[in-house]
């Protein structure tokens, strides 16, 4: 089977003359004919689109697009706070409502399956916009809800919603002691085994499970039930020997606990992890930079006694505005997060490799914003590393304590391209970043995203945890992206590097794809990992690079573009690869493609002619597909600036030949080698 585009990506676009720039940067495009001159007029309109999409302050960010959920978690938060308007819920309404499915549910990503809890949130937030249960789309919602086993049925994150208004009994939720922020690091179940995200939630989550606030409901619920008589059915016990079943009884013990607990260790357990938040929250009042444990948090807090008008809250509550997108039509979109530092740091890379020169004042401008979100404090990763020295970069404007080492490794490379006027502070930065990803790799050889060795095996069996990961163990993208940027700074034969290159082939899936973490999927991981390996010098003929250059071409389109829907996380033999050609997963499949050797390969021509063919007058690509991945399956992410960058990189390899990693592998790298050696 392989898939088609639905036709909403367009046709061929009249072609503009190459030379033709509003932006008047020199780019050399050799001469050709045909398919490389469509690839050449593509590349120049793609590069004066993206200029015209950069900050003043030399930053460039893209929407992220997930769900529903957190737009209607935002009007719930307020509706518990006591401070919904009608303009914010007017507008939030809009959006929900424009996201709804003919069959009256609410996906998690386009084109993808109704989703019950989902479901549920937006209904309830569309009820508090004063939509009435008997309005044909609420109506649908309901019903849908009620076959897939009701409010009963959702995960704990929505029943704990619902318990804040009553809608759901506390005692029936799974038990979250505060006491947990008392375990120490090398404990089972200490909140360091979680990934920081979870972590983040879960902290403020254990004063919210030891409080159980009920603020009035508004309303009932009872068309969410398949039984109003009986909203909160037991679920039966799994056998004592499985781990599903050791957990629940562990949670009815910690249930029975908390009759007895002793209310002084208790009051003071909630006061630590209170601290602990505090301590974490951003300069621009938010937490981690990620909107789920800044809502928690503002809970938690108001809570122990916080009113609206302390610093901290107040503080938070204007964080939560920033992540409110507004779109013309008036609908309000909420993003669970920002992406600047890792959408600025891919378009220089983008720019760079389609020929911008490396001197370009915008390219400059944005080394000197990358160069300023350097961060050089400890945050949360140093309880695992204690004596690595801080120098990464994290995902966010804010966001300190978790800096994350994708981005360290990308905004490395980003910068190599870049012709800086001041060098010196250049290779300071770029050898603190160097320095402290080294340090952050796994026992294994390979790198996770935030923490080291996070792969305890405990957290994911909670009860509690039902929704997404909840821990960060190494992946294949990540492991590339730190051997490319290792390769480039002429690290290729320090054994830290050959360590993380023998555990990216040892991962190779029999096919001979990489699993992606971080992006949908077999496409991404495979894009990431065979430019890493040719980067760091295996040939295009070595075994690994031709399996993966097969695999590549067997799932290519008819149409000559590549995708892969988000259910190859679940229904991996159906779905791995299959999907409709996106732009962005166009450019990664030539990504890989191209550093193998491929450039002369009808598969790469057709790719090529493909990303020329849908691009947009402006210079842009249409992309509804979420090719981003939060959690995978569980959230998903539509990057909006993943359309514009990758294709842009892959036409400028094709164009300008070697990708600059295979270019500049010989290089040098400066103080940078120096200090990772001694790291």
């Amino acid at each position: 089977m392989t898939a088609t585009t639905d036709g909403s990506t367009g046709a061929a676009l009249p072609a503009r003359a190459a030379a033709a720039s509003e932006t008047d940067i020199d780019i050399r495009i050799p001469e050709a004919a045909g398919g490389p001159e469509a690839a050449a007029r593509a590349m120049r309109r793609a590069t004066d689109h993206l200029l015209s999409l950069q900050d003043t302050q030399g930053w460039w960010k893209g929407d992220l697009e997930t769900n529903v959920t957190m737009d209607a978690e935002d009007l719930l938060l307020r509706q518990f706070l006591g401070i919904r308007d009608e303009d914010t819920t007017r507008a939030a309404a809009l959006f929900i409502r424009g996201e709804q499915r003919e069959d009256g549910t609410w996906a998690t990503f386009h084109g993808g399956p109704g989703e019950l809890s989902t479901t549920i949130e937006a209904y309830v937030a569309l009820r508090l916009a004063g939509d009435a249960p008997d309005a044909p789309h609420m109506a649908r919602a309901s019903a849908w809800v009620r076959e897939r086993g009701g409010i009963a049925a959702s995960r704990v994150f929505t029943r704990i919603w619902l318990a804040l208004f009553g809608w759901w009994k506390w005692e029936d939720l799974p038990e979250l002691p505060p006491e947990l922020i008392y375990f120490p690091s090398w404990a089972p179940l200490n909140i360091y085994d979680f990934g920081c995200w979870a972590r983040q939630t879960i902290v403020p989550l254990t004063i919210v499970s030891a409080k159980r606030p009920v603020r009035p409901a508004p309303f009932p619920l009872d068309e969410l039930h398949t039984d109003p008589a009986d909203p909160n059915p037991a679920k039966p016990l799994r056998p004592a020997a499985s781990w599903d079943g050791a957990f629940q009884r562990l949670d009815k013990g910690l249930h029975a606990l908390r009759r007895i607990a002793p209310r002084r260790l208790r009051r003071a357990a909630m006061n630590t992890a209170a601290r602990w938040i505090i301590e974490r929250q951003e300069n621009d009042g938010c937490w981690g930079g990620i909107q789920p444990p800044a809502v928690y948090s503002i809970i938690a807090l108001h809570l122990l006694g916080y009113d609206l008008q302390h610093p901290v809250m107040r503080a938070g509550l204007e964080s939560l505005d920033r992540f409110a997108v507004w779109r013309e039509d008036g609908a309000r979109m909420i993003e669970a997060c920002q992406s600047p530092v890792w959408d600025t740091c891919l378009a220089t890379i983008a720019l760079a490799d389609a020929g911008v020169p490396a001197d370009h004042p915008q390219l400059v401008k944005a080394a000197d914003w990358m160069l300023g979100e350097q961060i050089v404090r400890p945050g949360d990763w140093s309880v695992r590393r204690p004596q690595l020295p801080p120098g990464g970069w994290a995902f966010e404007f804010h966001n300190d304590n978790y800096p994350d080492i994708d981005d360290t490794a990308e905004v490395v490379l980003a910068l190599r391209r870049i012709k800086h006027h001041d060098p010196e502070r250049v290779e300071r930065a770029i050898a603190r970043g160097v320095r402290w990803n080294l340090g952050m790799q796994s026992k294994n050889g390979a790198w996770g995203a935030f923490d080291v060795d996070n792969t305890s095996p405990f957290p994911n069996r909670l009860p509690f945890c039902d929704f997404g990961e909840v821990i960060d163990p190494p992946s294949a993208d990540v492991t590339a992206h730190v051997v490319e940027m290792l390769a480039v700074e002429g690290l290729t034969h320090d054994p830290r590097t050959r360590r993380g290159i023998e555990w990216l082939l040892a991962e190779q899936e029999p096919d001979g794809s990489w699993f992606g973490r971080w992006g949908v999927n077999y496409i991404y991981g495979t894009g990431s990992v065979v430019p890493a390996l040719t980067a760091a010098g295996l040939p295009g003929s070595h075994p690994a690079i031709r399996r993966a250059v097969a695999w590549l071409e067997s799932v290519q389109n008819d149409d000559g573009g590549w995708g892969e829907d988000l259910r190859s996380y679940k229904y991996v033999k159906e779905w791995s690869g299959r999907g409709a050609s996106t732009a962005s997963q166009t450019a990664w499949a030539l990504m890989a493609l191209l550093a193998a050797g491929e450039r002369e390969s009808r598969a790469v021509e057709r790719g090529i002619a493909w990303l020329a063919a849908t691009q947009r007058e402006d210079g842009s690509w249409d992309e509804p597909y979420f090719t981003g991945t939060g959690f995978p399956w569980d959230f998903s992410i539509n990057y909006h600036l993943y359309r514009q960058v990758f294709p842009l990189t892959a036409l400028g390899r094709y164009v300008h030949g070697e990708p600059f990693a295979v270019k500049n592998r010989a290089g040098s790298a400066g103080k940078a080698h120096a200090e990772a050696k001694g790291s």
